[in-house]
């Protein structure tokens, strides 16, 4: 394969890439199907950048090739053979497609592999999809997914083919309720996912788009919804979905107190699953309080301890209802009635979950 400026096909089939930036870098941002295998550690780069600055190019690759020499080169070497082993069909790519792409390649070449590189590198591939965000948002069609908390939005939009599940890529359930174990990826990351979405959506055809509308709308956890898609989900056609209280209260159940408890354990293990769960829900009506007012806020602490006490001794999560009732007719409820009234694209239709769900399959 021959290097490529194909930024759109590269994303559009999903091609593995090898990015050779320092962790540092790849921290920052990155791109859903990329490996970091760096050419050099984050020391090696600041202590080459510093050599660039004083001595210029030369005594940079000369100080790179003395830190990444021996052992060193051949353990990178061995872990680029196994990536491209196992992705034959990717690319690697630095920051511009210089010189560390490049002397990547080179070494890979001397070793009897060949992986093509991405020409421009990761600021090309980030100009495309930020060019292309923009150009998508203000242009492809667009529903809205519209509903109280706890009426099974995200539910009804993994079931879709033609959806956005803006909580998924933000890896946050969009309330104070709503961080995950795992934390959140960063801005430019949730960015990149985004856009890709929407590529792969304008590839396909004017379908329209169903984007969750955010309680929080601005921010989703702490990535930030782009102006422009601020700006449709204000303006667009919605769609509403309407469940009575009790399937609410079920619904929130399950998403934030019995549903969590695998990926708690997932991630810290099953002996402390719960008790991370419960200082987690506990931490979030914490974060509110001043909305709920002192009196409410005690009441509806005091509920939860109560709930998590039964469930810690006798797996019962009932009591949790009271809670969460509450919680959701007397503080989330007037929320979204006040968002609503600040949204301005028409109602295409109003029903039940599954109501919804038939209509949007057949939408557009």
């Amino acid at each position: 394969m021959d290097d490529t400026r194909d930024y759109a096909g590269l994303f559009l089939g999903d091609t593995p890439l090898l990015d050779v930036r320092a962790p540092v870098e790849f921290a920052k941002g990155a791109f859903p199907t990329a490996s970091n295998l760096p050419l050099l550690d984050d020391d090696e780069r600041h202590r080459v950048g510093i050599r660039y600055k004083q001595q210029g190019q030369q005594a940079a690759i000369d100080l790179g090739n003395e830190l990444v020499s021996g052992r060193k080169k051949s353990a990178r070497l061995d872990a680029w053979r196994a990536w491209h082993r196992a992705h034959p069909d990717g690319y690697l790519y630095c920051f511009r497609g210089g010189l560390r792409s490049r002397t990547t390649q080179a070494w890979l070449d001397q070793a009897g592999v060949h992986v093509p590189l991405v020409v421009g590198g990761y600021k090309a591939m980030r100009r495309f999809l930020l060019d292309r965000l923009k150009h998508n948002l203000r242009h492809l069609p667009m529903v809205v997914l519209s509903g109280r908390t706890g009426c099974g939005k995200t539910r009804l939009i993994e079931r879709l083919t033609d959806a956005i599940d803006l909580e998924g890529m933000a890896h946050h359930r969009g309330s104070a309720f709503g961080r995950r174990p795992a934390g959140q990826p960063s801005q430019i990351d949730f960015e990149n996912r985004l856009a890709i979405a929407l590529l792969k959506h304008q590839h396909r055809g004017p379908a329209p788009v169903v984007v969750v509308v955010e309680d929080e709308g601005k921010l989703i956890g702490r990535c930030y919804v782009p102006d422009d898609l601020q700006a449709r989900i204000r303006q667009s056609p919605r769609v509403v979905i309407d469940e009575p209280l009790e399937a609410r209260v079920r619904v929130t159940l399950e998403d934030y107190v019995t549903g969590p408890l695998d990926e708690y354990s997932r991630h810290y293990g099953e002996a402390q699953a719960f008790e991370r769960l419960a200082e987690a829900l506990l931490a979030a009506l914490d974060r509110i309080r001043k909305r709920l007012g002192g009196a409410r806020h005690q009441y509806l602490r005091g509920e939860l301890e109560a709930a998590l006490d039964q469930q810690r001794h006798g797996g019962d999560v009932e009591r949790h209802r009271v809670w969460i009732r509450e919680l959701l007719s007397g503080y989330y409820d007037p929320m979204y009635d006040y968002m609503l009234q600040r949204r301005d694209g028409p109602i295409l239709y109003q029903g039940s979950r599954a109501q919804v769900m038939e209509y949007l399959s057949h939408c557009g």
